[in-house]
């Protein structure tokens, strides 16, 4: 029979996120939620401890010694099961990490829990994109891009404009876009591409240098300037030296003040538990949460037929190749 604290970790066994605050370490974060969920497991009611029959010796006068020993079967707990001599049921849990952040960067970070490491191995090889939010600055550039850095040039920004600033991204998306054909490994010209478009399937086969599926300014206020991202196997340091690339594709130079991500596959900052709730109680509540929209999801998409907008937006893409031919 299960245990109570068997019974949690099974409710807990599963992906979830939390939010990664600027200036902490990812083991940190992993090393809290681990605590917080074995004070959790740990502090479900145990269960009664069981009994032995023992033969106890009954009280005797000095007169009735002689007659001998008399003894009496009594049922009593086995202490050597007793929780102050096992200790805790469960002294250790594996929690994995998903795609990771550095110490500087904050946003979803992807959690998983027993069984759920399994089904974080295979989300991760489907190709799933992320996206961020990059917040950049204008005239000074540091030797690792981050405004934390030592700082080795300054530059005028006067010049710049949104324009001017959209068209550069709108270049960066393009040679992107070339190098996510590039590495799908699959004949553009063929029905499988044309297919894999279609279910937004298309992308690099197994590892690949990042790639940005989406770039786009979303504010700008010089010398301050926000990104919104779209991308595939990136890291932080990349999305930083891609900051410093705009600014000196622009004739400047600039920094990235700031890195947070937004959503990391099916997980958005909706979904993030901020620190106060990494309690076991709140872990198991977004796993259930999750679940239950995963399979609402999965309905909808069953009883839905593709939407045109998406099939228009395929088959706009794969015009110009098929032209080629």
């Amino acid at each position: 029979m299960a245990t109570p604290a068997i019974r949690m970790f099974r409710k807990i066994e599963g992906l979830f996120c939390v939010y990664k605050p600027a200036g902490v370490h990812w083991k940190l974060v992993r090393g809290s939620i681990e605590t917080s969920l074995l004070k959790g497991l740990n502090a479900t009611p145990s269960q009664p401890l069981p009994t032995e029959v023992r033969f106890l010796a009954l009280p005797v006068s000095e007169a009735e010694a002689p007659k001998g020993l008399t003894l009496s079967a009594a049922s009593m707990p086995v202490l050597s099961k007793h929780p102050l001599v096992t200790g805790p049921e469960f002294q250790n849990i594996k929690v994995g990490v998903g795609h990771r952040l550095d110490a500087s960067s904050s946003g979803v970070l992807v959690l998983a829990v027993g069984n759920g490491n399994k089904v974080l191995n295979n989300l991760y090889n489907t190709r799933v994109t992320r996206d961020y939010t990059l917040e950049g600055e204008f005239g000074t550039a540091t030797d690792d891009f981050s405004h934390t850095g030592r700082i080795v040039e300054r530059s005028t920004y006067g010049h710049i404009t949104k324009d001017k600033l959209e068209r550069v991204l709108a270049m960066l998306q393009g040679a992107n876009q070339k190098a996510l054909l590039l590495y799908s490994n699959v004949d553009m010209r063929s029905q499988e591409a044309y297919e894999m478009a279609v279910r937004g399937s298309l992308g690099p086969d197994g590892k690949s240098l990042p790639i940005l599926t989406g770039l786009r300014c979303i504010h700008f206020e010089p010398p301050n300037f926000t990104l919104e991202v779209q991308c595939i196997n990136e890291t932080q340091k990349y999305l930083r030296k891609v900051v410093h690339e705009i600014g000196l594709e622009l004739r400047s130079t600039a920094v990235c003040r700031g890195v947070r991500r937004t959503r990391d596959g099916p997980f958005t900052l909706q979904d993030a538990l901020t620190r106060d709730h990494w309690a076991a109680s709140d872990v198991i509540q977004a796993i259930g949460k999750k679940r239950s929209s995963k399979k609402k999801s999965n309905t909808q998409t069953k009883d839905s037929p593709l939407q045109p907008s998406e099939e228009t937006t395929t088959v706009n893409q794969m015009k110009p190749v098929r032209e080629q031919q």
